[in-house]
């Protein structure tokens, strides 16, 4: 247990120096436009029917379920605002960054092993190229874009999942949903969870970075590379989440 407590917190330790690292590198040229724009491409366009199809499922599922419980109340008119608080406060943020962390997570952490078993890393370094600027920084930056503006969209479908949902069970004006929805949302409703996603991208991008480039020698570390960024960005996730959450009911 000693063990495992001792190697876990020089883990923490490598984390903290790789993040350092790229807080140093990401203000020293020369800046890879292309490849960042090309990671904004691959993490976030290549993402949007994922996040698509699970925010409409989300808004639509949490629009049915909630119903029946309002209606019991005589509430059912708050029905689009609760949808609308859920989604945005909590739902689409970590549910979109979970589909984040299996997704783009993991695809970072088996590429960028990848290239580390067999060597192009240090082909990179030979070659006067700097591959963590050209590799890491160009990944974390497009994460850490990329995830606020597909939490953006999961917001948007769900809400629209959420009209069709209260439209199976009766017939409710677009405009007056819409109307509804806005009135009931504040600044304190859209700053903190827009602030969260920010930090979800940026350790999404982090922790598959940090697992593809220091994999072990072997095709076997790939796997554990990719696996491990999904359970690790998975939980920072929900610790972050829980830190915001903290924060929030303290200061605002």
């Amino acid at each position: 247990m000693i063990l495992n407590l001792k190697n876990t917190f020089a883990q923490i330790g490598d984390v903290t120096l790789f993040a350092k690292r790229f807080f140093k590198e990401v203000f020293i040229p020369p800046y890879e436009a292309k490849e960042f724009l090309k990671q904004c491409y691959i993490i976030g366009y290549k993402s949007l029917p994922l996040v698509a199809i699970t925010g409409f499922i989300m808004g639509l599922v949490l629009t049915l379920q909630s119903r029946p419980t309002l209606v019991k109340f005589g509430a059912e008119s708050w029905l689009p605002g609760m949808v609308a608080l859920s989604l945005i406060r909590e739902i689409a943020p970590v549910i979109t960054a979970l589909i984040c962390a299996g997704k783009i997570s993991s695809g970072i952490g088996a590429e960028l092993g990848s290239m580390k078993v067999t060597e192009q890393i240090d082909a990179m370094e030979v070659s006067a190229i700097n591959p963590y600027n050209y590799l890491v920084v160009t990944r974390i930056l497009a994460c850490t874009l990329m995830v606020p503006l597909l939490v953006f969209f999961a917001d948007a479908v769900g809400i629209l999942g959420g009209y069709v949902g209260i439209n199976i069970h009766g017939d409710v004006n677009f405009y007056r949903f819409l109307t509804q929805i806005i009135q009931s949302l504040g600044f304190l409703d859209l700053f903190p969870a827009t602030i969260k996603t920010f930090f979800f991208g940026f350790f999404i991008g982090m922790i598959g970075c940090y697992k593809g480039f220091n994999a072990a020698n072997g095709t076997e570390s790939v796997g554990k590379a990719a696996n491990s960024a999904v359970v690790t960005a998975s939980l920072t996730i929900f610790i972050i989440d829980m830190v915001a959450v903290q924060i929030t009911d303290l200061f605002f």
